[in-house]
């Protein structure tokens, strides 16, 4: 053995041309080949602006994933799997929030030197966040609009945007479990966007000062609001890390930037979890 090198153990295997290997299981040649900065000459820093929007990308597909999976769960009364999965959620958040500190090491500066390569392309249109939006409830059918040249996206937005949200799901659950949902709620038109109905505030506050109630249910009310907190969190970090980088610029895909973010906060997915601490204890 050579001082200060590591040996390779004879068992480890070295060829792969009839065998399955780390980069054709990943598939790494399509996901590191990618990447194709647009400013000319090439701007360094554009190589960090487009991988950050990449791996949200890929993050936000596994969100999409577990929630639909989370449903599929809910539906089924598998509670417990239907918790892993938000809690897999959760995770994903924090980890999606915490990387727009890797974007906020671009200065204005470097971002305004390649910014124009951009055109009118802009992270308003990532079919995959309006896809988890229309998940959790926050539907808007004109969203559609945005994606008729991309038959796939758009055909997945409205197929969402047919579907019950997973908040309509754990609504089914509990009145199948005997809760007391409304009629008209279980049976609401789910195209829309989700409204706060005070005759659900009652059916909570029985959920959260009961002795009775089952963990499984308490424990499903906390995640929901975890997860509207780590949305919220993840909005209010993209709107500083805007707000540092272009001030108040227009967007490149013709929003308002900045104001048009601060909007995005006042967004609610399940206003009853947060209306229901008022009157809880009184």
């Amino acid at each position: 053995m050579t001082a200060g090198v590591r040996e390779i153990e004879a068992s480890v295997r070295t060829d792969f041309h009839n065998a399955m290997s780390y980069g054709r299981y990943l598939d790494l040649g399509r996901i590191l080949s990618a990447q194709h900065p647009q400013s000319r000459p090439e701007h360094h820093d554009e190589m960090l602006f487009i991988i950050q929007h990449q791996t949200s990308e890929l993050w936000l597909k596994l969100v999409l994933h577990e929630l639909r999976e989370s449903r599929r769960l809910l539906d089924a009364d598998d509670l417990g799997k239907a918790l892993k999965c938000l809690a897999r959620v959760k995770a994903i958040q924090r980890t999606l929030t915490e990387q727009w500190s890797v974007l906020g090491t671009l200065t204005p500066r470097e971002y305004a030197q390649f910014r124009g390569a951009l055109g009118s392309s802009s992270g308003f249109q990532s079919c995959q966040y309006r896809a988890v939006e229309f998940i959790l409830g926050n539907k808007h059918r004109r969203m559609l609009e945005v994606f008729t040249s991309e038959p796939e996206a758009h055909q997945m937005l409205a197929t969402l945007l047919e579907e019950p949200t997973v908040y309509d799901a754990f609504l089914r659950a509990l009145a199948r479990a005997g809760y007391d949902i409304p009629r008209d709620i279980l049976d609401r038109d789910v195209t829309q966007p989700w409204v706060f109905r005070e005759e659900l505030v009652p059916v909570f506050q029985k959920i959260y000062e009961s002795e009775d109630t089952p963990w499984g249910f308490y424990e499903a009310c906390e995640d929901l609001v975890d997860l509207e907190d780590n949305f919220q969190a993840w909005r209010f970090r993209h709107l500083r890390t805007v707000h540092r980088t272009i001030g108040f610029k227009t967007g490149t895909g013709g929003s308002s930037g900045v104001d048009f973010l601060k909007r995005a906060l006042d967004l609610t997915f399940f206003p009853e979890l947060y209306a229901v601490r008022t009157e809880i204890g009184r």
